[in-house]
């Protein structure tokens, strides 16, 4: 019941004296957003404690390096993969060990296998017998994205006319307009425009779809209200489009036009048990795996990867990065190769930034309770002078 202003409040708080945390041994050191994608701070952590210690002002790596330079006693340092707080622990703490985030190993490897099927989709669209594309198959929106598609296929096909001429890359910049870092990824074959027709949000409900066609039940409004009563959000347009498409199609020669899955769509399926796939999907899959061994090897070397994270079987890296790097993984591995002791260490060892990702979840919900306008002593005052 004291009658106080909030501006006599905030200012008690600034005022208000934290004793010194117990110097850490153990630490783990992240960014959190002030602003996305504009303007970031970093957190340090006492992983021992299981608690903040210090919010600095920006992820800049010298500004991590003189925090730590005033650490000599950190033992270890556990952090993401980003090269800025590695660069500053090891210029600050070149006796300190180094931990990779498991969680974020794990998520780089997923992505690193769905990079692997994007870049495989041309063979994974012939060994379906999907490479020829009929125009009057296609959504008004996917048929915007095929025209696109064969425009870049046409200037692609140019470019390597004029080379194999014997025209030089800065004479085929000149005549095309096309900028030297196009041309050349599109001399070395680093170019893989690949067309994808849209994943539609019906791909839950294609099999119940499928049922209801062939029993006859070929109305598309009357599916759409049928789906809208199951749960299915969608527009009636989606589905429409979806019974137009099925009509056109039995009017064609069926290998006239195959629907090839999107690339995320076909990681998924890949990484999935079979018990737990359709009898389509299975087919699908195998025949994916046989018509792209290489995409095989890819996944297995992640399933190997993941494994070893998980049984910590610290051992098996050497082994994993040598059979691993000639395959559609070798950027992946590469990666592996140049943060190879951190990714070592954590597999062998208990520690991880795991808790300082739940104390960035903590401060991102203290800085919205203040709306955003906490300034960096208010937010320390908060989650930390609080503890």
């Amino acid at each position: 019941m004291m009658p106080v202003s909030n501006d006599t409040l905030l200012r008690v708080v600034r005022r208000r004296g934290r004793p010194a945390p117990p110097a850490p041994n153990v630490i783990g050191i992240d960014d959190w957003a002030w602003k996305r994608n504009q303007r970031y701070g970093a957190i340090i952590c006492d992983l021992e404690r299981h608690r903040p210690i210090k919010l600095l002002p920006d992820r800049e790596p010298a500004t991590a390096q003189a925090w730590l330079t005033g650490q000599p006693q950190i033992a270890i340092v556990a952090r993401d993969r980003g090269g800025g707080f590695a660069l500053a622990a090891s210029k600050a703490l070149p006796g300190a060990l180094q931990v990779a985030d498991r969680w974020h190993l794990m998520e780089n490897a997923s992505a690193a296998f769905l990079d692997a099927v994007r870049k495989s989709m041309r063979q994974i669209r012939s060994a379906l017998g999907a490479a020829f594309i009929d125009p009057t198959l296609l959504t008004a929106a996917e048929r915007l994205q095929y025209e696109g598609y064969l425009r870049r296929e046409e200037m692609n096909a140019a470019i390597l006319a004029r080379a194999e001429g014997g025209a030089t890359i800065k004479q085929i910049v000149r005549e095309t307009g096309q900028s030297r870092g196009l041309v050349r990824k599109i001399l070395r074959g680093q170019r893989s425009d690949i067309f994808r027709t849209r994943e539609s949000s019906l791909e839950p409900h294609l099999p119940w779809l499928d049922a209801q066609w062939a029993a006859g039940s070929r109305n598309g409004a009357e599916l759409w209200r049928r789906l809208r009563a199951s749960g299915f959000r969608g527009s009636l347009r989606v589905v429409s489009e979806w019974a137009c498409r099925r009509r056109h199609a039995e009017k064609m020669d069926e290998a006239g036009f195959r629907r090839t899955p999107s690339a995320r769509t076909i990681a998924r399926l890949m990484t999935t048990g079979r018990d737990a796939l359709s009898k389509t999907q299975t087919l699908t899959i195998a025949t994916i795996e046989d018509g792209v061994p290489a995409l095989v090897d890819a996944r297995a070397a992640v399933t190997a990867f993941q494994t070893m994270i998980r049984m910590k079987a610290g051992d098996e890296l050497d082994g994993w990065i040598d059979h691993a790097k000639t395959g559609l993984l070798a950027s992946f591995v590469n990666g592996v190769m140049k943060d190879r002791a951190a990714i070592a260490a954590a597999i062998v060892t208990a520690w991880s930034n795991g808790q300082t990702e739940g104390q960035i979840t903590k401060l991102k919900l203290i800085k919205r309770q203040m709306y955003g306008r906490a300034k960096l002593d208010l937010l320390e005052a908060r989650l930390i002078g609080a503890q």
